[in-house]
C-alpha cells in the first residue's frame, strides 16, 4: 500500500482553500457580511508576521470583505513629527511601502481603505504649497493597489468605519458611538484594542478599537516615548451583519 504524506498542515490547507475560493467570495454580494478589519500598517514600518496573523483570522472566521482602518503608509520623510535625517529618502520609503503593500494586495485584493492622517500627509503638504488637487493622481495608482477603494469613511450594516483621529482621544470610539447612536470601528490609537458596549432599553451598539500592525521599534516611531504604554498588535472582525465584534490579538 502506498502511503500518502500530506505536505500541508491542516492550518495551511485551510489557508489554501480560503484563497482558492477568494475570488468567488468577493464576486458575490453575501447577505451575511463577515468583515476583517486590519489595523494601522504604517508601511514600510509594519511588524513582521502581522500579515500572516490577519490571514489566519480571515480563515478562522471565513471573512468575505476587508477594511483597512487607515494609515496604510507612514510618510515619515514628510511627517509633521521630526523626520530622521538618516532614514529613508522620500523615493526609497515609497518604494519600500509599495513593496510591502503588494503582499497585502495579493492577500486581500478587494478592500476598502479608510484614509488616515499619515496617508494624507502629502496631500496636506501639497495644499500648503498652493497646488491644485487636479494635479494629484489616485492613491491606488501611487501605491500600485488598483483594486483597493480609498475613502474617508464607510458604513455597513449600521456600523461606521473611520480612522478615528478627531474627537474623544483614546476613548473616542465609544464617545462617537454614543453620540451618533450607532456602532463605530476605528484605528489610530496604536495602544488601544478593545470592544465596549452601550446598551439602552431600545438599542445595543458597540465601539471597537482595532489595535495596529506597526513595529514600534523602527526609527519612524521614535515619537512614541512612553515606556509604560506598549502598542498592541491586533486586528478585528465584525460578524453577523454588524452585530458581533471581535478583536483578535496577534501572538508574539
Amino acid at each position: 500500500m502506498v502511503q500518502i504524506r500530506p505536505r500541508l498542515s491542516p492550518e495551511e490547507f485551510r489557508l489554501v482553500e480560503y484563497f482558492r475560493n477568494r475570488d468567488l467570495i468577493y464576486s458575490e454580494l453575501p447577505k451575511d457580511k463577515r468583515i476583517l478589519v486590519v489595523g494601522d500598517l504604517h508601511t514600510p514600518f509594519t511588524r513582521k508576521g502581522y500579515l500572516e496573523h490577519c490571514q489566519q483570522v480571515a480563515v478562522k472566521y471565513n471573512t468575505n470583505h476587508t477594511i483597512f482602518i487607515g494609515d496604510v503608509i507612514d510618510n515619515h520623510y514628510s511627517s509633521f513629527h521630526d523626520s530622521d535625517p538618516d532614514g529613508l529618502s522620500a523615493n526609497d520609503e515609497l518604494d519600500a511601502a509599495t513593496d510591502v503593500l503588494s503582499e497585502w494586495h495579493r492577500a486581500f485584493p478587494n478592500a476598502d481603505v479608510i484614509l488616515g492622517n499619515h496617508d494624507m500627509i502629502v496631500l496636506r503638504q501639497i495644499f500648503k504649497a498652493g497646488i491644485s488637487k487636479r494635479w494629484i493622481i489616485k492613491f491606488s495608482d501611487v501605491l500600485e493597489v488598483p483594486s483597493w477603494k480609498f475613502i474617508e469613511q464607510i458604513e455597513y450594516d449600521g456600523v461606521k468605519y473611520i480612522h478615528g483621529l478627531k474627537g474623544g482621544a483614546v476613548n473616542g470610539a465609544i464617545t462617537k458611538a454614543v453620540g451618533r447612536g450607532k456602532s463605530i470601528v476605528q484605528g489610530h490609537w496604536h495602544s488601544k484594542s478593545w470592544v465596549r458596549w452601550h446598551v439602552t432599553d431600545v438599542s445595543r451598539i458597540f465601539a471597537m478599537q482595532v489595535g495596529c500592525g506597526v513595529d514600534e521599534k523602527t526609527y519612524a516611531m521614535a515619537y512614541h516615548t512612553d515606556p509604560m504604554e506598549r502598542w498592541i498588535l491586533s486586528c478585528g472582525v465584525v460578524l453577523e451583519n454588524g452585530q458581533l465584534p471581535i478583536v483578535e490579538p496577534m501572538r508574539l
